[in-house]
């Protein structure tokens, strides 16, 4: 399940092809984020052309004295770049004290070494990270409640807050708008869908992203109020040999706390949703251009700051839906509502009730009204895994996502489903029976009874089809699961129902145990596919470890937490952080979003001008994209393709296998951040500072 989103380039060429090899070279990959203290041995990688087998290596700290000196390990496999360029991969294992920054030099056939990275403390290496990623999002505010910092000067899109609701559009084979009457057809209705984060690079806002995000952020918030609640630290001193970090930025957050974000995130999603008729607005803004009326302007036809489409062009009529952005509406009032959305929208909600059932209880009861409402319109008669086309519209068979359905193909469902039904009985417990009036259902094991049910058939129908992913925003049963598992414990583990709290423990361990079995089949040992949204499954599947961890003790899979979120962080093929901000040296400097391209820093050592701190990327993924607007700065300015060399497979060469990245701002596929790819971050920083969730 790749994520394919869709360009804000309009013209779009696949860049192909490996260069030859002049002379041998070798590489040593690290985290650059750093190590943990008290959790030796640390691994690094050595990657070379040639063989080098007997090969030793040195670390350094930083006053250039070696410190611990070995042998390197036995080969850990190959990475191809090509048939004839193939790279041998081997372990470096070190022990070194923590509170230095280290480098690593490797003597060998070909010599090697690394760029400097710190030993330390959890608390030390992560919780200026943290702050990076609350940064981004904070970036990505849209509306009249945009945060001034040194990337964002004014608000943007003040015009959504009276914005005109129509029917979804049909669109054909190429996502265009196929409309002959009228461009789009209105409803009569005006809401305002004013705030929200914009999706990606883009300026677009669905529903489906943002749900997601809330639901994470929340779940954050109550697990790890210490690391992204009301409890986290001020001022939290920056990572050490980090280059670029949040906390030096005029106007960046003074501490981690996410709790105004994810009420931000809220307050959007409380627009979208109208408890009164029962109608879903799902998507704010058009990307898509017209078959038949093409001087209309979309989202991704134009380069600019988000404060300029207010007035783009006078308002003229080719800018109509610039300036005064559609709102898709989801169906009739009363409707039954994609199951996907639903159980995503309504965990959010409850979630929101748990966060302040005791601080804003009018607001907590409100939020957990629009999840019992939207929980009951949730249409199970999909099926899952639902249908899936390659573009246009996908009709009657296919989840809601967004428009069109291949920008966010999701076909699993169940999952969503799992997550809002426990969620709703995590809330209904906590109000001990102090419950608003109105409610639908007012028993939490209601809900505990629905979740076990879809928990069940989430097994059945997916993981047992093959069809399952690991946490990310198209399969979120990595985090469902352990949310069930928890709900079924502090029941007291009842009997009677579709699962048991021993059956979904052993289940999430399974699906755990898949990404160990994969990183056991790669060279770098990680433990997902490198070649489509690879940071934010990166992420993911750390955090799926940690989990793990705490359900069983086993220290192993604690190893594999630390190890694959190496992976995303420096310790891969292409020697680079995927993560903007977070590494010593290699991170993406030229990522596809107009307001860090337009208002920021392109060459990663801002210079009193700053990158977009924790925004995840793409990373690797299936090929790099290219094509330009008016007005992008062209990054890099050469155009040079410095990771090239380094694009491949693990073990033998197969072209169809092969993963690209590219550092180029033309290449969404690689470089484009998005709050969805960002999600999983958070948590992954949250889990390693604080080593176990705050609730039982």
């Amino acid at each position: 399940m790749v994520l394919h989103r869709g360009s804000l380039i309009a013209a779009l060429a696949l860049l192909a092809g490996a260069p030859a090899v002049a002379a041998q070279s070798a590489y040593v990959r690290v985290s650059q984020v750093g190590y943990e203290a008290g959790n030796p041995p640390f691994r690094a990688y050595l990657m070379s052309t040639a063989a080098e087998t007997g090969a030793t290596f040195n670390v350094l700290n930083s006053g250039g004295t070696s410190v611990y000196s070995a042998s390197a390990g036995a080969s850990l496999g190959t990475w191809s770049n090509s048939a004839k360029l193939t790279y041998s991969v081997y372990a470096l294992d070190f022990t070194v004290p923590a509170g230095d920054g280290y480098t690593i030099s490797a003597a060998g056939p070909v010599p090697a070494i690394s760029p400097a990275f710190p030993v330390a403390d959890p608390v030390a290496l992560y919780s200026g990270l943290l702050l990076n990623t609350l940064f981004f999002y904070e970036t990505e505010r849209d509306g009249p409640s945009y945060i001034p910092n040194a990337l964002r000067a004014a608000p943007g899109h003040l015009n959504d807050e009276k914005a005109a609701v129509y029917q979804t559009p049909p669109l054909n084979s190429n996502d265009q708008i196929t409309t002959t009457a009228t461009s789009l057809t209105p409803t009569g209705a005006v809401i305002n869908a004013s705030g929200g984060w914009w999706d990606a690079g883009d300026y677009m806002k669905y529903v489906e992203t943002v749900s997601y995000t809330v639901a994470l952020q929340e779940i954050g918030i109550r697990d790890f109020p210490n690391q992204m609640g009301a409890h986290a630290p001020l001022n939290p001193p920056a990572p050490p040999n980090s280059i670029s970090y949040a906390g030096t930025a005029a106007g960046a957050p003074a501490s981690s706390n996410f709790e105004p974000e994810a009420r931000f995130g809220i307050d959007f999603l409380t627009k979208m949703w109208d408890d009164t008729t029962k109608t879903l607005y799902y998507q704010v803004g058009n990307s898509q251009d017209w078959l038949n009326f093409r001087n209309l302007l979309s989202d991704y036809d134009i380069w600019r700051l988000p404060q300029a489409d207010d007035n783009w062009q006078g308002c003229n009529s080719a800018a109509q839906y610039i300036c005064h952005r559609p709102v898709f509406v989801a169906g009739p009032a009363g409707s039954p509502i994609s199951p996907n959305l639903a159980g995503r929208l309504s965990a959010a909600f409850a979630e929101c009730y748990q966060l302040n059932r005791t601080s804003q209880p009018s607001l907590a009861n409100r939020c957990l009204k629009n999840a019992e409402d939207i929980f009951a319109l949730a249409d199970t008669s999909y099926a899952d895994p639902a249908s899936s086309v390659g573009s246009g519209t996908c009709g009657s068979g296919c989840l809601l996502t967004i428009m069109p359905f291949d920008g966010y193909p999701e076909t699993v469902w169940d999952d969503d489903m799992e997550l809002g039904a426990t969620e709703l009985y995590f809330a209904l417990q906590s109000a001990g029976g102090n419950l608003p009036p109105g409610l639908p259902v007012t028993n939490p094991m209601t809900y505990l009874t629905q979740a076990a049910q879809f928990a069940s058939n989430y097994i059945t129908k997916i993981y047992n089809a093959g069809y399952s992913d690991t946490l990310n925003l198209y399969d979120v049963s990595g985090l469902a699961h352990f949310e069930l598992f928890r709900a079924l414990r502090a029941a007291g583990n009842p009997s009677g129902l579709a699962v048991t709290a021993a059956g979904i423990r052993k289940q999430l361990l399974q699906q755990a145990g898949d990404a160990v079995t994969q990183a056991g089949n790669d060279a770098w040992g990680f433990g997902d596919a490198w070649n489509g949204d690879t940071t934010s499954h990166g992420a993911g599947i750390s955090v799926m470890a940690s989990e793990a961890h705490y359900l069983t003790g086993n220290s192993s899979f604690d190893t594999y937490s630390r190890q694959w979120l190496a992976n995303i962080l420096g310790a891969n093929p292409w020697g680079s952080s995927f993560i903007v901000g977070d590494g010593s040296t290699t991170f993406p400097d030229c990522i596809q979003h107009q307001v860090a391209n337009l208002a920021g820093a392109l060459n990663g050592t801002s210079g009193g001008v700053p990158v977009l701190w924790g925004a995840a990327s793409e990373g690797p993924a299936y090929a790099a994209t290219g094509g330009t607007l008016d007005g992008m700065n062209l990054c890099p300015a050469n155009g040079v393709d410095t990771f090239r060399l380094f694009n491949g497979n693990d073990g033998p060469y197969g072209s169809s296998g092969k993963a690209v990245y590219r550092d180029f701002v033309q290449s969404y596929s690689t470089t484009e951040p998005a709050i969805d790819l960002t999600s999983t971050s958070f948590l992954m920083w949250s889990w390693r500072m604080a080593g176990k969730p705050e609730l039982p």
